[in-house]
């Protein structure tokens, strides 16, 4: 089947919307645009495979195929083709992303996929919470989702809005602000019911990277503003929410002096206490290679009989932190994998004077604000990466790497689509050079 280039632009469009607008509200609802991407790359591969592809581009896609052969050492073979689940999924990004660079997605179809999917996630999060009555969203969902994952995603896309109004603000009118300020007060409350405090910690974390970003690239008086616009929902949100989230705080407080002072791992504080201590001793017994996941079941066993960590902790096949994980069963060649699938992201769309402004076919405005939103996907989900293995599930790892490749497509459209990229095609103020 031969596809105009008209049409693959539009389907590449239509999956940056798919992808963060389904995420939330629908079982693996991540998978319906990376799957469109998919399909799009196969019957599309004659054109991209010809397509020159720019040296950060190749930084980008090695990175990802660096990870697939991390997650193959060390497998559990025994499982058969099944050991091949998770690096597949890493393969199949790399011919995503080479077709998204041949036909990248116009940037307002992400952005409005942020902005949907943050509302759809803070709806769904009310209803469940306040209306069927369960004590956290989405546990009821399929098992390849869970309140912890989804509510971190949630307050990532309610941060996405924020980053919009404060690129976008003086651009756009009153009901759009207002529109997407909405959608940013969703999906932080959206977080905020996930009771997930690894996902505020994360937050908390990358605003104040962001407000500097912000003050130097596009004014300090914008930064004031987006830090005014940020409070409209926190402030009430965190006033009707604060029982609960004061209850959440006293809980990890207690549980952390309950553990220091007792060893007591019976606890959610605890047990990641407990998981990150065992995980670092036995990666220092075996730092280059790691256990293996084999490995680090059957020696976790016996370390737990010996009386050196809880038994609680056997319960869970991994160690409640992405570097440790990584570190405990595929040592440091691990460890160096995930340092660049973190690492060659964010210093691609760190903002720098001789990068920013450099596409013709892209307004400065564009070019800030999607940058500005890659190092908050490459921040956030190494945040989230702090108190459990993200990656280890599906809809971690596919969101990170489908909005990575999404971002870095769209801050690289070709000259004869510069028509229809953008915000409507407006033209930027004074933005792209760092304030001093």
């Amino acid at each position: 089947m031969n596809l105009t280039e008209a049409t693959h632009l539009r389907l590449t469009s239509l999956a940056a919307f798919l992808v963060p607008a389904l995420a939330l509200w629908l079982p693996s609802g991540y998978a319906w645009g990376t799957a469109l991407l998919l399909v799009g790359a196969l019957l599309g591969w004659p054109c991209w495979l010809r397509w020159p592809t720019a040296p950060a581009t190749r930084w980008l896609a090695g990175a990802v195929l660096v990870m697939a052969l991390v997650w193959l050492h060390g497998s559990d073979w025994s499982k058969g083709v099944a050991v091949l689940n998770k690096p597949v999924r890493y393969l199949l990004v790399v011919p995503c992303l080479l077709y998204l660079m041949r036909f990248p997605p116009q940037l307002r179809f992400l952005l409005a996929g942020f902005a949907v999917g943050a509302a759809c996630g803070g709806v769904r999060a009310v209803i469940e919470v306040m209306v069927l009555g369960l004590e956290r969203p989405w546990t009821s969902a399929e098992k390849t989702s869970g309140a912890i994952q989804l509510g971190n995603l949630c307050g990532l896309f309610g941060v996405m809005c924020w980053l919009q109004l404060a690129v976008y603000w003086q651009r756009w009118r009153w009901p759009l602000r207002l529109a997407v300020l909405v959608c940013c007060g969703l999906g932080l409350l959206g977080s905020l019911l996930s009771q997930t405090r690894g996902g505020w910690l994360a937050i908390a974390l990358c605003l104040p990277v962001l407000v500097w970003l912000i003050a130097r690239w596009v004014s300090r008086r914008r930064a004031v503003l987006a830090i005014a616009v940020l409070c409209v929902p926190v402030v009430p949100l965190g006033w009707h929410m604060a029982p609960q989230l004061e209850q959440r705080l006293d809980w990890a407080i207690h549980e952390v002096t309950s553990y220091e002072s007792t060893g007591d791992a019976n606890t959610s504080v605890g047990q990641r206490l407990d998981h990150w201590k065992l995980a670092w001793a036995m990666g220092k017994d075996k730092p280059l290679l790691g256990w293996g996941e084999v490995g680090y079941v059957e020696e976790k066993a016996r370390r737990v009989a010996a009386g050196q960590a809880s038994p609680v902790i056997l319960e869970f096949g991994h160690a409640h932190n992405e570097v440790l994980d990584m570190f405990v069963k595929r040592g440091l060649i691990g460890v160096a994998g995930l340092g660049m699938l973190y690492f060659v992201p964010l210093a691609l769309f760190w903002p720098r004077r001789r990068t920013v402004g450099t596409n013709a076919a892209l307004p400065l405005e564009d070019d800030v604000c999607i940058r500005l939103m890659g190092v908050t996907v490459v921040l956030a989900h190494m945040g989230f990466g702090l108190t459990q293995v993200f990656f280890a599930h599906y809809n971690g790892v596919v969101i990170y790497l489908a909005l990575t490749s999404l971002l870095w497509a769209s801050l690289h459209p070709h000259l004869a689509n510069a028509a229809t990229q953008g915000q409507g095609g407006w033209r930027p103020k004074a933005v792209g050079a760092p304030r001093s």
